[in-house]
């Protein structure tokens, strides 16, 4: 069923998931008295904090994000928890406050304590895009984008992981950086990425978001219709049973 969503009304699939970003951006200023609002594009990132997740990568060069602001205003919300003993991934989380602290007139950013799956409910339904920036080839796979998608929320991610099997530019979302057969120098692929992610961002996502809502309800719709019909749990046990069980 997941296959037709392209026949669900631009209004009604557009009021459901602003429900779901209502509720989280409510969330979000309860928890962290930040007054983000409803109508501004708003880039989610959540997963465990350590150091190939690469948290602070959005925040690399500070120009540029702020020149991305000024194209149409966004805002940024983190999440998730390092492990007591990764010191990297601690250090990441401060990094993450440091720049919220350097940017608090720009971006309003947030970083929600205590991660669990009720707040990742929140989030994968609840943000507009979904950035996963990880350091190839370290993702296994990403499932948190799979539930995004299912949820019409579109990535915007490092090809890697399941990202490189449902990645179409600009029907399912967005690449960043190289893919997986280019073969390029670790300077090389970091100055990419770099482009792709404040690139995409400026001339593409945000004047997508601001300007052209129809075509960003149809990339919602093709997130649900080409890769949660394809990235779910069904499908996964069948391949199970049918080629490793049986």
């Amino acid at each position: 069923m997941l296959v037709r969503a392209e026949i669900i009304p631009d209004d009604e699939i557009w009021q459901a998931h602003m429900e779901a970003k209502k509720a989280l951006i409510n969330y979000v200023n309860a928890m962290a008295n930040i007054g983000m609002d409803y109508d501004t594009l708003t880039i989610g990132f959540a997963r465990r904090a350590t150091e190939y997740k690469r948290h602070a990568l959005i925040f690399s060069d500070m120009e540029k994000l702020k020149k991305v602001n000024s194209r149409g205003k966004i805002q940024l919300i983190f999440a998730g928890k390092a492990h007591p003993r990764d010191e990297t991934g601690k250090k990441l989380i401060e990094q993450i406050f440091s720049y919220k602290e350097k940017l608090k007139d720009r971006i309003k950013i947030a970083y929600l304590e205590n991660y669990d799956m009720n707040l990742a409910a929140k989030m994968v339904s609840g943000v507009d895009v979904w950035l996963n920036t990880p350091l190839p080839p370290m993702e296994a796979s990403g499932t948190s984008g799979m539930k995004a998608a299912h949820n019409g929320v579109i990535n915007f991610s490092v090809l890697d992981g399941w990202w490189i099997e449902g990645w179409m530019e600009g029907v399912t979302g967005w690449a960043i950086g190289p893919t997986p057969e280019e073969h390029v120098s670790t300077d090389e692929r970091k100055t990419r990425e770099l482009d792709d992610l404040y690139g995409k961002l400026e001339y593409v996502i945000i004047p997508l978001y601001y300007k052209r809502r129809d075509e960003w309800i149809r990339i919602m719709k093709n997130s649900i219709e080409k890769i949660a019909c394809h990235f779910n749990s069904h499908r996964m046990m069948h391949r199970y049973v049918t080629e490793a069980y049986l």
